[in-house]
């Protein structure tokens, strides 16, 4: 089995990580951990090494408890929710783990919600966490 999770370094994306570690260890699956950027001139250098950093200390995170773990930093000027859906079916991936933000209405009207994209357009089952 193969599970991906959207991860930004959010206690929500944490929470996912969390749980996906804990699913992980009882399927005996292997875990993706993404971090996806739109990439392009509008990408600040302390964003690329924030999101470096947080793909570091989540495989540090699934190492400690010897579960099977890889990292990818995307670009590929697709939104999050664009890219892990993408992701998800080019790579026949069995379970999405997401991290749910509160955001008010109108945040989401202006800004759109990645989980929601995720959840309405992924190809397999989505679990999403507070």
């Amino acid at each position: 089995m193969k599970f991906l999770v959207g991860y930004n370094g959010s206690a929500e994306a944490k929470a996912a990580l969390s749980l996906a570690r804990d699913f992980a260890k009882t399927f005996n699956a292997r875990v993706i951990v993404m971090a996806s950027m739109e990439g392009g001139a509008g990408e600040k250098v302390e964003d690329i090494t924030q999101a470096k950093q947080n793909l570091r200390e989540a495989k540090d995170f699934f190492d400690e408890q010897g579960v099977e773990c890889e990292t990818r930093q995307m670009a590929r000027g697709l939104t999050p929710g664009e890219d892990l859906v993408r992701f998800a079916d080019e790579n026949q991936i069995d379970q999405i783990f997401v991290g749910i933000e509160k955001k008010s209405r109108t945040s989401k009207l202006i800004l759109g919600s990645t989980a929601q994209f995720v959840i309405l357009k992924a190809p397999c089952p989505v679990i999403t966490v507070k």
